[in-house]
């Protein structure tokens, strides 16, 4: 059995803000198998109008992403909580293998069991085309620092 991944429910909300940062920094990994692993082994996915369940269609639709998506940078901002849910917003830029950048925004619903880990994952995405120089993500990729700008921050 696999160890509990704290924070756990129920959240407050010190401690949802926490979960999704801790998701925000698996997501800028950009590692499918490590960003797994903070979801049920049947956990089920509504991602855009894509339906699956369990890890390993986790693992192999973040392959996917990453693969098209390249450069992606991710801020994810808490924005409700309740028991073991949590509702997040975010926006991402990336771009493809053509040079396009785009800043896909969007919202997710979480749902956890009483270990930590994420049972229920829906989320709707809309994409925006960007001209490169409208970009607001500008770290180096991975962990997002500390002292840049979030959502809010950026008018996002």
């Amino acid at each position: 059995m696999e160890a509990p991944r704290p924070p756990l429910p129920p959240f407050d909300a010190q401690t949802a803000a926490q979960k999704v940062r801790m998701a925000e920094d698996a997501w800028n990994t950009r590692d499918p198998h490590r960003v797994s692993l903070a979801y049920t082994p049947d956990s089920v996915w509504r991602n855009r109008a894509e339906f699956f369940s369990g890890r390993e269609a986790v693992v192999q639709f973040l392959t996917r992403k990453w693969n098209k998506e390249m450069d992606y940078r991710l801020i994810k901002e808490l924005w409700a909580f309740h028991d073991n849910r949590i509702a997040v917003r975010f926006a991402y830029e990336w771009h493809d293998d053509s040079g396009q950048w785009f800043r896909s925004y969007g919202n997710e619903n979480w749902e956890f069991d009483g270990r930590g880990f994420m049972r229920r994952r829906i989320a709707s995405i809309n994409d925006l085309p960007i001209h490169e120089s409208d970009r607001k993500y500008h770290w180096v990729p991975g962990r997002r620092p500390d002292d840049h700008p979030g959502l809010t921050a950026l008018g996002l």
